[in-house]
């Protein structure tokens, strides 16, 4: 593809600076390997370096220093490069039909413009919305309910019951619906019997979920995923969970059973919980927070056990200083020895 950057310009409703009318524009990279015929961008704290890029033009915030060459200037450079990646480089459409080679039950229903490729499962009464792509080896179990626009990539599995809303993309190996932990002790003997998991799983609209992410069912009721949250690779979600609209849930998160989430909250990687607490809106947990209580709204926890971000980084600081702590006492018990004799 080539595009001239009038318009790229007018693609992205942006505003150009340092006009190259003899560039082409060929590519879409990062700042690192863009080269004279690629676009790029930067948002902070990589503005300051973007002029060491070898990118031909540049996208940046209107309050953004100015280069030395082609600029196109947006309010949101991260979305425009995500609208440049869908330009240059769009997925490729899948034709859509149902291979012979898939099985699909003779009570399943299917909408229209959906594809089903070969090795993919779909059982008894189970629905599809319009739309659709099912890549090979998906399981889609019996009685689950499909919404439209949906891509399901290889190795999905989604057990029986579960409820899929619309546009929710689902990558390789993640298993939506497995049996929940639970289990009963019998306080004699020490064995483990397992407790029916007779709910299901619910994903509303726009729900992304990365590979091999697990979402257990409910034991009664629903495990839900609100609408637009995007969930990385190698989370766990616990049986009766919900997670409110637009959370971010990023790699090796741990969510154990029972707890509930508000709107707009992000977990970074290596977060865990205990069961049966809640978590307000719009909070914040860095990186391999251990969160042992219920959370107030607009909260920005860190550590283990959890507390707020600002205490976290002081206590961290402070045992920082332990070191030289150690030392001093150790000069001080030296010469307290020295004046007792």
């Amino acid at each position: 593809m080539e595009k001239t950057l009038r318009e790229l310009a007018e693609y992205l409703q942006g505003t150009l600076e340092n006009e190259d009318q003899k560039l082409i524009v060929t590519g879409v990279n990062g700042l690192v390997e863009a080269g004279p015929q690629d676009i790029s961008f930067a948002v902070p704290p990589h503005v300051e370096h973007c002029h060491l890029s070898k990118a031909g033009v540049m996208v940046l915030a209107p309050e953004d220093p100015k280069l030395d060459r082609p600029v196109i200037r947006v309010k949101d450079p991260r979305a425009a490069f995500a609208a440049l990646l869908e330009l240059f480089r769009a997925r490729e459409d899948v034709e859509r039909v149902i291979s012979p080679l898939a099985f699909v039950a003779a009570s399943a229903k299917i909408g229209k413009n959906v594809a089903i490729q070969p090795f993919a499962v779909i059982e008894e009464d189970a629905e599809i919305g319009d739309d659709s792509v099912i890549y090979p080896h998906v399981y889609v179990g019996k009685h689950v309910k499909i919404g439209k626009a949906c891509t399901f990539y290889p190795q999905v599995t989604i057990r029986e019951n579960c409820v899929i809303g619309n546009s929710v993309v689902l990558q390789s190996g993640c298993v939506i619906g497995g049996d929940g932990f639970g289990y009963i002790t019998d306080k004699k003997t020490g064995r483990h019997s397992s407790v029916l998991q007779a709910g299901n799983v619910v994903l509303e609209d726009e729900v992304e979920i990365g590979n091999n992410t697990c979402i257990d069912r409910a034991t009664a009721g629903s495990t839900i995923v609100g609408a637009g949250t995007k969930i990385d690779n190698l989370v766990h979600l616990g049986h009766n969970d919900v997670l409110g609209k637009n959370c971010l849930v990023v790699a090796h998160v741990g969510i154990s059973g029972s707890v509930t989430v508000g709107d707009n909250v992000t977990f970074a990687g290596q977060v865990g919980t205990v069961g049966h607490i809640t978590i307000g809106d719009n909070c914040v947990f860095g990186g391999k927070t251990g969160i042992t209580n219920n959370v107030p709204s607009n909260s920005f926890y860190a550590g283990f056990p959890a507390r707020p971000h600002k205490e976290w980084l002081k206590q961290e600081a402070n045992l920082r200083k332990i070191g030289d702590l150690l030392k001093k006492v150790k000069v001080l018990e030296e010469t307290v020895a020295k004046l007792e004799k």
